[in-house]
């Protein structure tokens, strides 16, 4: 590990070690008194549809708490793929006690995340089930299997990392739209993703300047073709949920959501800073 690399390590410790169960953060009893939103108006996929603003808002803010489940379900996926991968690369940092510390640290915040995101969703009252949430195959086998020191697994693990984080940052800035509750589970989980973000920025920029750059021309069908998934996964529910929201005929539902020109712009917005990034890298990534 480089003198900067360690320098950052070292700092993101420093900054993970007061760390607070989210469990106990968060007021849960607020969600069944607060009868309101749980994604603003403008994050949801049928925003600006006039087939959805008739609906009664009762249906859509129902429809707001489902996608949000959604979305975090789409966390708990990624967050289990991290977690194993730290798990498996323990062995390897023995003789680096701060990098090691570091993915102790980040192994804890995966899981909180995790345990956060479950309780949210009993607490929601909703009877799910796993055929409502499509986890896409091939970015669930780069995360798991691919070589933990190769660019595809760490290019992933930026875009799996910063693409959902725009989301919460979106929701962030529109508090008061929200319950408070999923106000303070999202504030919890940028927070730490904060830190996880720059550490994979930090090794995919150290990887580039030790060789990857050369790779690049192996990889771009293979990165767009995840890139897509994960934008897909986050920010289009599956036709079931639809359904659940109690709209028939879930898969025109879903139809819409892919056509319709707010959402398509609410995305372009939110995968924008990973495109950026990772095009003064030389990786250009298309979502559609």
């Amino acid at each position: 590990m480089g003198k900067e690399a360690s320098a950052l390590i070292e700092l993101l410790n420093r900054s993970s070690t007061p760390y607070a169960d989210p469990l106990e953060r968060i007021e849960w009893e607020s969600l069944n008194t607060q009868q309101g939103w749980w994604l603003p108006k403008g994050a949801m996929s049928l925003s600006g549809l006039p087939e959805y603003e008739s609906l009664p808002e009762s249906q859509r803010i129902l429809l707001s708490r489902l996608e949000f489940i959604n979305f975090i379900e789409k966390a708990l996926w990624l967050e289990g793929i991290f977690m194993e991968r730290i798990s498996r690369a323990l062995g390897d940092s023995l003789g680096d006690p701060t990098a090691t510390t570091y993915r102790l640290h980040e192994l804890r915040e995966e899981a909180g995340h995790s345990l956060m995101f479950l309780e949210l969703i009993r607490h929601s009252g909703l009877t799910l089930s796993p055929d409502m949430f499509h986890r896409p195959k091939l970015a669930t086998w780069v995360g798991r299997f691919s070589p933990s020191d190769s660019a595809a697994f760490w290019i992933a693990v930026l875009i799996g990392e910063q693409v959902p984080d725009q989301m919460n940052r979106y929701i962030r800035r529109h508090r008061k739209e929200i319950s408070s509750a999923i106000y303070d589970v999202i504030t919890v989980h940028a927070i730490d993703e904060a830190r996880h973000i720059a550490h994979a920025k930090e090794t995919v920029e150290t990887g580039m300047h030790s060789g990857w750059r050369v790779l690049m021309g192996l990889y771009p069908a293979l990165l767009n073709r995840i890139f897509r998934q994960f934008v897909h996964a986050f920010y289009f529910p599956s036709p079931k949920l639809y359904e659940l929201a109690g709209l028939k005929d879930g898969k025109q539902w879903q139809a819409r959501a892919l056509t319709n020109p707010e959402r398509i712009a609410f995305v372009d917005q939110c995968v924008q800073p990973t495109k950026e990034y990772l095009a003064d890298h030389g990786i250009h990534l298309k979502w559609r």
